[in-house]
């Protein structure tokens, strides 16, 4: 497989959502562009592949947050000799990539911090941070329950539900709109999901009905709790840009082609109804990722 190959089969995959998670996606976009940058491409081809990869998913903002980084090491790297630039620039891509997946366990152990004996919790979609953190809570030794939503229309909550059951951990899955009643009435005290990606303001991106489970857990006097890397945070929000929402095609809703299907893949919380958000570096509330994204992404600034 050539490596430009390579990268067209990464981007089909992320935009058909076999690769899916926006961290996984973050790190699978930059193991091909790593392959690329093996292979001595120039510049202007990682460029070319950088684009490729970074249309696949219009929402999940950790995509080009984690290829712009890439580019920045390569016009860093760049001003070295070619071959120092290389070495350089391959050590400096893997050393992100291994940051990247290291960002999970450290969110988990902080994460598990905030669960208690005998807690109930409510998630909602799959984020794998946010299983990490209830498998590391399971894996310490605390007892509590988990109520998954099915997360309509792909069903992600499944895959929740399977990974949990997995580690051990007591999982019910319940349909998305019953997400209210069940925090009523089997005593929910904490709702975790994770996110695809943080505005300046602490607003969140999530898979579509997040916003309506934290207005559920809002009236409710739950807490409302993100797991997210830094990765996520979008710095172009800091200029007023707000991301596009993915909408998806109506055959994942319904066979009936007659029908209009209105399919958001994604919706916005409002940081109002955010406790806390869980990342790589500590827990903070959602008005401080301005600072976060300050200090993240300092370099797209010109600040490094």
């Amino acid at each position: 497989m050539t490596e430009m190959k390579l990268v067209e089969d990464t981007a089909a995959k992320i935009m058909s959502m076999e690769v899916r998670g926006a961290l996984r996606i973050a790190v699978e976009a930059s193991k091909a562009l790593l392959s690329v940058i093996e292979q001595g491409a120039t510049f202007d081809e990682l460029v070319s592949a950088s684009d490729k990869l970074r249309d696949a998913r219009p929402t999940a903002v950790s995509l080009p947050n984690a290829i712009n980084y890439i580019l920045h090491l390569a016009e860093e790297a760049g001003k070295n000799e070619p071959t120092v630039a290389k070495a350089m620039l391959i050590a400096d891509v893997t050393s992100f990539i291994k940051e990247l997946e290291g960002t999970i366990d450290k969110i988990a152990e902080i994460g598990s911090r905030l669960i208690e004996n005998g807690d109930v919790i409510l998630t909602h979609c799959n984020s794998k941070t946010v299983t990490s953190v209830l498998a590391k809570a399971k894996r310490d030794g605390k007892q509590f329950k988990v109520y998954a939503c099915e997360t309509r229309p792909r069903y992600q909550g499944h895959i929740t539900v399977k990974d949990l059951m997995e580690a051990g951990v007591d999982v019910t899955l319940i349909v998305d709109s019953a997400a209210y009643y069940t925090m009523l009435h089997k005593d929910v005290k904490k709702v975790f999901v994770g996110a695809d990606t943080v505005y300046a303001n602490g607003d969140i991106i999530n898979k579509i009905g997040t916003s309506q489970v934290a207005l559920a857990a809002k009236t409710a006097g739950v807490e409302f709790i993100v797991c997210t890397e830094s990765i996520k945070f979008s710095p172009a929000s800091m200029m007023g840009e707000v991301p596009e929402i993915e909408e998806r095609e109506s055959s994942e809703v319904t066979d009936m082609k007659e029908i209009k299907v209105f399919n958001p893949a994604f919706d916005v919380t409002p940081k109002e109804y955010v406790h806390m958000v869980v990342t790589e570096h500590g827990i903070i509330p959602p008005e401080a990722a301005y600072s976060v994204l300050k200090e993240r992404f300092a370099w797209s600034f010109g600040e490094d």
